[in-house]
């Protein structure tokens, strides 16, 4: 059986694609690069389903939650938060798993960031 072998990328709409890329690399330090080829470091990547009616997502409309991992979850939240962002105020720590916050992107769109164990 063929398997996928990794995430190839995530797309999103947006209403102003320009300024929610550079959004992106200005508060969360994605370098894509021109055609958003990103080369991210190796690490764990969780892929898990949840009810439809979940409000884990935030928004009921929002369908998918792109998940980054980060080194210090403390430091990236006073990182977004410094460039205005909308960062919930509540994180969430699972034993042997890691610690989690959340950021909404200009565009409404909900992130998870999360610091591995």
């Amino acid at each position: 059986m063929e398997r996928v072998l990794g995430i190839g990328g995530y797309f999103l709409r947006a209403a102003a694609p320009a300024a929610l890329t550079a959004w992106y690399r200005d508060c969360l330090g994605l370098d894509a690069d021109e055609n958003g080829l990103w080369r991210q470091e190796d690490g764990p990547t969780v892929f898990a389903t949840f009810p439809a009616g979940s409000d884990y997502f935030g928004s009921p409309t929002q369908q998918t939650m792109l998940n980054f991992r980060v080194r210090d979850l403390d430091a990236m939240l006073a990182q977004l938060r410094a460039c205005g962002a909308d960062v919930a105020e509540e994180t969430q720590d699972m034993a042997g798993v890691g610690r989690f916050g959340w950021v909404t992107d200009p565009e409404g769109h909900r992130i998870e960031l999360w610091e591995p164990a």
